[in-house]
């Protein structure tokens, strides 16, 4: 089993598909206002490349970002130097007290540790006690239904020195979602070819609101983070500790 993004595909999704992060900035920020958050620490897990871990520092928390993907690692500690960085499973990962946790980008529904509805649960709970009072949770998932059309569905995208072929493919009884994509960056004067593959397990949101409260968290729904409207299939949480 892949141990989170490797190289190519670390690089391709920052420099390809970053805005997803860059986008959500300033309504995440906005939300930490809004509870009176406007210092601190933040966690940041399945922290990817930085892009989020950078808008924290330039806004003035301190922040520990949490990745399974050495290539990510890497690259946020260039982008974000004066954030810290481990990499670790969020579900195994020790946390320490903070303000705030984040989770981005569906990162909870990847299963590069398996794991169900029960490992939320607890990593629910360890996510509750190291906030302090009054901290808040921040993460977004994605849902069943998240392919509409054709499926298996088949897309193509470039930039100017990568490309990537992905096909999805999901199981509706399952709620299981793969991700199969064939990776081409080029490097110096010629192409390199690389192949991973995702698995992804949705989560209704319902589910994962049941399992926040029965922790302790006061929920709240969201369909976005400020002016950045998330996709049909996937929902955000604010979960805050009393």
């Amino acid at each position: 089993m892949l141990t989170g993004y490797q190289e190519d595909l670390a690089y391709i999704h920052d420099v390809g598909f970053g805005d997803f992060s860059s986008k959500s900035a300033p309504g995440l920020l906005e939300i930490l206002h809004q509870k009176g958050i406007k210092n601190g620490l933040v966690v940041d897990l399945g922290c990817g490349s930085g892009i989020w871990a950078k808008a924290l520092t330039q806004a003035g928390y301190d922040v520990l970002g949490i990745d399974i993907s050495d290539a990510f690692i890497d690259l946020a500690k260039k982008k974000a130097p004066k954030a810290n960085f481990q990499k670790a499973s969020f579900l195994r990962v020790t946390l320490p007290k903070c303000d705030a946790v984040t989770s981005i980008g569906e990162c909870l529904n990847y299963q590069f540790d398996e794991h169900g509805l029960i490992e939320i649960q607890e990593l629910f709970a360890r996510i509750y006690t190291s906030l302090k009072p009054g901290g808040v949770f921040i993460f977004d998932i994605a849902q069943p239904g998240y392919i509409r059309g054709m499926n298996p569905q088949k897309t193509y995208s470039q930039g100017q020195d990568w490309a990537i072929l992905l096909e999805k493919t999901e199981n509706k009884i399952t709620n299981h979602l793969t991700r199969q994509m064939t990776i081409f960056r080029k490097v110096d004067n010629f192409y390199r070819r690389s192949e991973e593959i995702h698995d992804v397990q949705l989560y209704k949101a319902s589910e994962i609101a049941t399992k926040l409260r029965k922790i302790g968290f006061k929920v709240k729904i969201i369909r976005g983070y400020g002016n950045f409207i998330f996709s049909k299939a996937q929902v955000g949480f604010i979960a805050t500790k009393a």
